[in-house]
């Protein structure tokens, strides 16, 4: 899938489904709960928390040597359910509201593993494209994460599988 088809299929389809010492707010996850940030997925000191917005959507797994391989995300995330940026495969987040992206790639060693959902994420922008909300993003947290792990067992290759997800993502910039 590229780009402008996950995009497309996110708004039609409506898929709604190191050391570091700054301050790390409670994040008010999905479901609404105030879930603390774990240690290994902390932003350095020196950032501040932009926004935080609920995803919600699909990780969607490739089936190559009989094993399921991450393809890509497609999430829409929203600002208590008012639609403002999708996600996909790089991973990228672009703004539905202006157009700025933010593309980041997983810091080494900042990943919390769950056995029943994908992991939480620290990452760090690698790109970052317009002057909106995401133009300045330094750092992305994946945050209580539920679902969205890979089919169990063996699988015929090229299969592909989407299977639901949600997260709570937050977006930190440079303190000024």
């Amino acid at each position: 899938m590229n780009r402008v088809t996950v995009a497309l299929a996110l708004i039609t389809a409506g898929v709604g489904l190191a050391a570091c010492s700054a301050p790390q707010p409670t994040v008010k996850t999905v479901a609404q709960q105030e879930v603390p940030t774990p240690a290994a997925v902390k932003v350095p000191s020196g950032n501040r928390m932009l926004a935080s917005f609920d995803g919600n959507g699909v990780q969607i797994y490739q089936c190559k040597a009989t094993a399921w391989t991450l393809l890509e995300p497609a999430a829409t995330l929203s600002d208590h359910g008012k639609p403002v940026a999708l996600h996909y495969q790089g991973p990228i987040w672009v703004s539905t509201l202006d157009g700025s992206e933010v593309g980041a790639a997983p810091v080494s060693g900042a990943s919390v593993k769950h056995d029943n959902a994908v992991p939480e994420l620290l990452l760090k922008a690698s790109e970052n494209h317009g002057k909106g909300q995401f133009g300045e993003v330094t750092y992305v947290q994946r945050l209580a994460t539920r679902g969205g792990l890979a089919p169990a067992g063996a699988c015929t290759d090229g299969a592909q599988a989407a299977v639901p997800y949600s997260a709570t993502y937050t977006f930190w910039a440079a303190a000024k």
